[in-house]
């Protein structure tokens, strides 16, 4: 999966959206995180580790999350329901006039039920992912003191 978008959250703010592993995490992500398999495992500094999943998706996640850059936020998969890994990153950029620039991408390794996820990878494109990343990056920074 591969997107770039825009946001009117300012790089701060998209920063801070995607590293919040407290509760506000369900609300930022509302439409993209199930509440019902959401873990906070471990947390650090700049790193975290928890387990995620999408609503209505048979598959979760446990990835470990890197911000130790301020402009790049990385994630590896550790362990899946699916039998893979995985990999991906999203890059910050400010946006002239204010706001912010995303390059989004990550990868599903070596999945055991390989057909299945192919479909569902197929029945979500990757624009329906970005105007729901987007749409609550907005959302949040309406909300949020830059």
């Amino acid at each position: 999966m591969r997107f770039d978008i825009e946001t009117q959250a300012s790089p701060e703010q998209v920063h801070r959206a995607l590293t919040d592993f407290t509760q506000k995490r369900l609300h930022i992500w509302n439409r993209t995180l199930d509440p019902k398999t959401y873990e906070l495992r471990e947390h650090g500094p700049d790193w975290a580790v928890a387990r995620e999943s999408t609503p209505r998706s048979p598959f979760w996640v446990v990835a470990r999350y890197d911000w130790s850059d301020p402009s790049v936020v990385l994630w590896t998969v550790v362990e899946s329901s699916y039998g893979g890994g995985g990999q991906g990153f999203v890059r910050i950029v400010p946006r002239d006039g204010g706001g912010s620039r995303l390059h989004a991408e990550w990868v599903n390794t070596e999945p055991r039920r390989q057909k299945l996820m192919l479909l569902l990878m197929h029945l979500v494109p990757d624009r329906m992912i970005a105007r729901m990343w987007a749409a609550a990056l907005d959302r949040y920074a309406q909300t949020q003191d830059t």
